[in-house]
């Protein structure tokens, strides 16, 4: 999971030189975000399938190769559109992350235990922020963003090499019966919603808030880097606290709509430390502990509720609403980036995040309702 967004965190935290070395502008910047999990969000109805019927073993080596060659190219980039081209590859490590990891944690962890693993598991993706944010940040420094960045290409390839020989061979893929739909229903479609705004939000604070502690805060690149490294660390914490407590199958359908009332918060706050810098601080931790861990317990409501044969699936179209959000919010962010007004930029977030909100309690209504 860590490496599955590697790419993506690393343009973020590295985005402030970026911009100065490649001559990128804050909205093109918003443009790699939107082209890679664009095609994360194309890829992610057939990554289920694709994961049914290759096994998880084959499918992570695919991830990690994946990454590593995303990097790669990033690392190569002489301008803007190797990149772009880059962070469209890194779509498909994505759209397999939730699909493969999901199958082998309802394949081998007993049904108490799921929801801290997931949140476990999930919290993998928040690793690679805080890697991203703080080593690979400070390596930038020393070794030039080229070097970080190829830093991480290797690490991803050894990890290929790592799932090739040590993970247990996938087992022949089961005869095919039914096709199941890709048209999500009843409770995917809601979360397939909440996902796709939660992302929204979520994807702008990535790839705007160093930026913004360098243009607004007046943070020196690696400082702003670090507030990725905060967000992530946070974000692991809140994604194995919360999805504990998703375990728990009557508390886990008013939880999403919780976290995403107390990611209203953290994104006011962000807009508020132009005039009080300290709070970027506690914006990144809330950010992590509310906005972050709500994609964590929609994993568990999945796994809980999802009809059998379609763990896969349906983890694949909840992933694709998510991504389809991290496309599209950083281009509307970057514009009002682009044009100093950032105070603008975190007031959309927040109103990403409070109908969101909205979204959740009203099917966490409707649900209540119909097991009454």
């Amino acid at each position: 999971m860590a490496f599955s967004m590697m790419q993506l965190f690393l343009l973020g935290a590295l985005g402030p030189r970026l911009v100065g070395e490649l001559g990128i502008s804050p909205t093109v910047l918003g443009l790699t975000t939107t082209i890679g999990f664009g095609a994360a969000a194309v890829l992610s109805p057939v990554g289920g399938r694709v994961v049914d019927r290759w096994g998880p073993r084959r499918c992570l080596v695919a991830l990690f190769s994946g990454s590593a060659a995303a990097l790669v190219l990033i690392g190569a980039a002489p301008g803007a559109s190797v990149l772009l081209l880059a962070v469209a590859l890194g779509g498909l490590p994505q759209a397999l992350a939730n699909p493969a990891t999901n199958k082998a944690i309802l394949a081998v962890v007993p049904p108490e235990r799921r929801g801290p693993v997931t949140g476990l598991k999930q919290s993998g993706v928040q690793l690679g922020a805080f890697a991203a944010g703080l080593p690979l940040a400070a390596l930038a420094a020393v070794a030039g963003w080229r070097g970080a960045v190829w830093v991480a290409a290797g690490a991803a390839a050894v990890a290929a090499l790592w799932a090739a020989r040590i993970l247990p061979v996938d087992r022949p893929a089961a005869s095919a019966g039914v096709r199941v739909p890709l048209v999500p229903r009843g409770m995917i479609a809601w979360l397939m919603v909440f996902s796709l705004l939660l992302g929204c939000g979520i994807a702008s604070v990535n790839t705007y808030v160093a930026l913004y502690g360098v243009q607004r805060l007046a943070l020196g690149p690696t400082a702003a880097g670090a507030l990725v490294a905060v967000l992530g660390v946070a974000g692991i914490a809140g994604r194995v606290g919360w999805s504990k407590v998703a375990g728990r199958p009557r508390h886990a359908v008013w939880l999403p709509g919780a976290l995403a009332a107390g990611a209203v918060g953290a994104a006011l706050l962000l807009m508020v430390a132009a005039h009080a810098r300290p709070l970027a601080w506690v914006a990144a931790v809330a950010m992590g502990v509310f906005a972050v861990a709500g994609n964590a317990v929609s994993m568990v409501l999945v796994m809980q509720r999802a009809a059998p044969g379609r763990a896969g699936q349906d983890s694949a179209l909840v992933s694709a609403g998510f991504f389809a959000g991290f496309a599209v919010g950083p281009p509307l962010f970057g514009l009002l980036a682009e044009a100093g007004h950032y105070g603008a930029g975190w007031l959309l977030v927040a109103g990403e995040f409070a109908v969101a909100c909205a979204v959740a309690l009203l099917w966490a209504v409707r649900d209540h309702r119909a097991e009454s």
